[in-house]
């Protein structure tokens, strides 16, 4: 019995747990086949800032940085939609490839734009940690926005205030004490 069980169902699938063979319940013919693409939708707000949060990034750099940061971003082929910040952090909204892990990728981007804000003779480090939530298309053009537009938000809050409420709103449990150590 087992000998036809295994030429008629080469890969061993079983309908249920157990091994039942009655003649009345033929198995159903199981056909895979393998997606020869990869597809993914993985959008990603990542925030970061200066070390110590200070105004490190002067305001005639900020535009011309968000400019390096999509640079950087093409050359490892991710789709950078959105760049903005201020003198102490930075905002990015990036279309995260399934073949790179977000945490290489935003070492890649810190490295490199803090080697450019090195080369315009400033003594400049990001902090070490870093800020990821997810997007969803639909609010893509949203967040977009958003960051687009800091100097107007930061009219009215800080870093601190905006960085606690991305947690709060994304569900990111926090010891708040310890954030911006």
């Amino acid at each position: 019995m087992e000998r036809v069980a295994q030429r008629r169902h080469p890969h061993n699938f079983h309908r249920f747990a157990g091994d039942c063979h009655h003649r009345q319940f033929p198995r159903p013919r199981l056909s895979f086949t393998t997606m020869p693409q990869t597809y993914a939708a993985n959008f990603i707000h990542c925030v970061f800032s200066t070390k110590g949060r200070r105004d490190a990034i002067p305001p005639e750099l900020q535009e011309r940085l968000w400019a390096y940061l999509r640079g950087i971003a093409r050359n490892l082929g991710i789709e950078l939609l959105a760049a903005g910040g201020t003198a102490n952090h930075i905002h990015l909204l990036i279309a995260l490839p399934p073949r790179l892990p977000l945490a290489e990728v935003v070492q890649k981007l810190k490295a490199n734009s803090s080697r450019w804000l090195g080369e315009h003779e400033l003594a400049f480090e990001w902090q070490r940690g870093y800020g990821a939530f997810s997007v969803s298309p639909s609010l893509l053009n949203t967040v977009q926005a958003y960051i687009r537009h800091q100097a107007e938000h930061h009219q009215k809050r800080n870093f601190e205030e905006e960085f606690l409420t991305l947690l709060r709103k994304s569900g990111v449990s926090c010891g708040a004490a310890h954030i911006f150590d």
